[in-house]
């Protein structure tokens, strides 16, 4: 057997389990949608505030996930990741015996914190191990298999909140701790051996949380605004002098100042936050107009199926567009899915609401491996795990956005009105990644 077909081999299985894992914990934030009218009923509060426990999760999920990535560059992944797989677990089992809703919140910051280290890592040891388009189709096979599983969420939450309740829905995230033996001699150990810089940590994640808490506040109150407001005002201007007086530090300058990468990044944002918002807003329209859940959960099976078909199809696209017009192809995806679901939502009409779940899929399987080949061709081994990391945070606060617009904004005009508010984020994609989409690309 040849090194190139050794390696697509290889790479087929990793990728295959990385992506489980991802979906795993992914489910985290899909299958919930689906227990929170139980939720809402249990601990005495409006859909509107329980979907917090969806938004921190994802929020979490997202700001942290640069911590693990920059761990990896300093002791190697596997330390990281057993402890991102450590702190989800204990997460789970607060949240699944919890007695009032501020303890459940509490503990989905704590179980998305810790689920954070799977994708993070999962991207770090495939743009590691492999290059050129073996890499490209691992990356989507990894974001293909994750989305499907995903799709799957919604209809597996149905299914347990039926048999077991909504506290069965919360330890599913722990489902991924299953498949670490089989990706066990993949994780590597060796770092730089540097020293974590935790103020610059600190900064940075305080400012995605800021952001976020600032968009949910529409069905939280005035003082959840103050302090994501708070939040942005302080942390933002301090992470930048932080890594002015820090060039090597949490954030390095080298990372910090790649236009490209920086441009990829932002510009992706808009992705999640339609996959994110879709997944939540569906479950939610179908439920108040009499579905039932596992009903909800079949309407999503269909973007299951199409998750499975696009690693392939985001690899072809990967090597003949390029990673940043590839960008630019998801971004116009999800803004057309966004529209369609809100017409759907507006009308109840299923074929319409399966058609955008379908686009955003498509949308999702296409955009995090492109965002992933666009940052990784950027950096050295060096800084690539904190370069990935920072990427897939910008990348989770765009889901915790669309998480947060569907809770905040969802419960003061709509949920139909709510998409199509949110539609701008990836129409505001192709304005941000303008110079890449004109940068000329040889297909591979």
């Amino acid at each position: 057997m040849s090194k190139l077909a050794s390696a697509r081999d290889d790479s087929r299985r990793l990728s295959v389990l990385l992506g489980l894992m991802f979906g795993f914990v992914g489910m985290g934030s899909a299958a919930a949608a689906l227990a929170l009218p139980d939720v809402s009923a249990d601990m005495g509060v409006t859909q509107g505030v329980a979907t917090w426990t969806i938004t921190l999760y994802v929020l979490m999920f997202g700001v942290t996930t640069a911590v693990y990535g920059r761990i990896s560059d300093l002791v190697g992944i596997r330390p990281p990741l057993l402890c991102g797989l450590l702190t989800m677990t204990v997460g789970s089992v607060i949240a699944i015996s919890a007695q009032t809703f501020e303890v459940l919140l509490i503990a989905r910051m704590i179980q998305g914190a810790g689920a954070a280290a799977v994708p993070t890592l999962g991207v770090a040891i495939i743009s590691a191990r492999y290059e050129g388009r073996v890499r490209g189709l691992a990356l989507g096979r990894m974001a293909g298999v994750g989305a499907a599983v995903g799709c799957l969420g919604p209809l597996a939450g149905g299914l347990l909140v039926y048999v077991e309740g909504w506290r069965a829905v919360m330890a599913v995230p722990v489902c991924s701790v299953c498949v670490l033996p089989l990706v066990w001699r993949a994780l590597t150990r060796e770092g730089s051996g540097g020293k974590l810089d935790v103020v610059g940590a600190v900064l940075v994640t305080l400012t995605g949380a800021g952001l976020v808490l600032l968009l949910q506040s529409p069905s939280s109150g005035i003082p959840v605004a103050i302090v994501g407001l708070g939040l942005l005002v302080l942390s933002a201007p301090a992470a930048a002098a932080w890594v002015r007086h820090r060039p090597s530090g949490f954030l390095p300058v080298d990372v910090a100042g790649n236009a490209p990468a920086v441009r990829s990044a932002l510009g992706a944002a808009g992705i999640p936050a339609a996959w994110f918002a879709y997944q939540i807003a569906v479950p939610a329209v179908m439920i108040r107009h009499g579905w039932e859940l596992w009903e909800v959960g079949l309407l999503l099976v269909p973007s299951a199926v199409v998750a499975c078909i696009m690693p392939r199809t985001a690899a072809r696209l990967l090597a003949r567009l390029g990673p940043s017009r590839s960008l630019g192809l998801a971004a116009i995806t999800a803004f057309v899915a966004l529209l369609v679901g809100a017409c759907g939502a507006q009308v109840v009409a299923p074929a319409l609401l399966i058609c955008a779940g379908v686009m955003v899929t498509v949308a999702f399987g296409l955009g995090q491996p492109a965002l992933m080949e666009a940052v990784g061709n950027e950096f050295g081994v060096d800084v690539r795990g904190v370069a990935l990391g920072l990427a897939m945070l910008v990348f989770m606060v765009g889901g915790s956005i669309g998480s947060a617009v569907i809770g905040g904004i969802g419960e003061v005009l709509g949920l139909p009105a709510s998409l199509v508010v949110l539609s701008s984020l990836p129409i505001a994609t192709l304005v941000v990644l303008g110079p890449g989409l004109r940068r000329p690309h040889f297909p591979q």
